[in-house]
């Protein structure tokens, strides 16, 4: 299977490492902090090295994605790769960019992007072939509901798109919102 993950709201806690003060005043580390990508906790630290241990006992290509901007120090495609590094994923392939999603799913060739945009689970499967999941950590019924009928999956956090993954048989098979498969187009 290829997937391809988001990174922030989906693997790392963005919203809190937005949160800082300096003597009562709140600021942007964002702004000042070196290597602020580096720097973000992971929303689960268990998920990222489930993910290592899937690429590497089922042959999956994992790929982050991420429409980060530039911050003080490495690149951010760097700062990205040592924050995966360091929280158990060896050899991260990652993309920053900002064109859609779903364009970049179909060039290359995904089976499933898991993303908390809605915007960017429509693009994919609006212009891929690939299947999208939906983290949405709140409850939010129309939200839930309008991917469902897109046929998109919606699962509270990363975690349990893994379990939605895994039912889908771990191979080139797409995942429905339900959890059932479908085959790829041209597969026989």
């Amino acid at each position: 299977m290829r997937i391809a993950f988001d990174l922030d709201g989906v693997l790392a806690d963005f919203a809190g490492g937005r949160r800082a003060t300096v003597c009562g005043i709140a600021i942007d580390p964002l702004r000042f902090t070196r290597d602020f990508w580096t720097t973000l906790a992971p929303l689960d630290p268990a998920v990222i090295p489930r993910l290592q241990k899937w690429a590497v006992a089922r042959g999956w290509d994992i790929f982050f994605l991420t429409q980060r901007p530039p911050t003080r120090g490495d690149s951010v495609q760097r700062q990205t790769q040592r924050w995966l590094v360091q929280h158990g994923f060896d050899l991260p392939s990652v993309i920053v960019h900002n064109s859609s999603r779903g364009r970049l799913a179909a060039a290359l060739d995904l089976d499933v992007l898991v993303d908390d945009t809605v915007r960017h689970c429509v693009d994919v499967v609006s212009e891929s072939q690939a299947h999208a999941i939906l983290v949405l950590p709140d409850p939010d019924p129309a939200a839930e509901e309008n991917a469902r009928r897109l046929g998109i999956a919606v699962c509270r956090n990363a975690a349990a798109s893994l379990t939605v993954i895994e039912h889908a048989g771990g191979s080139r098979r797409r995942v429905t919102s339900a959890g059932r498969t479908r085959r790829p187009s041209g597969s026989t």
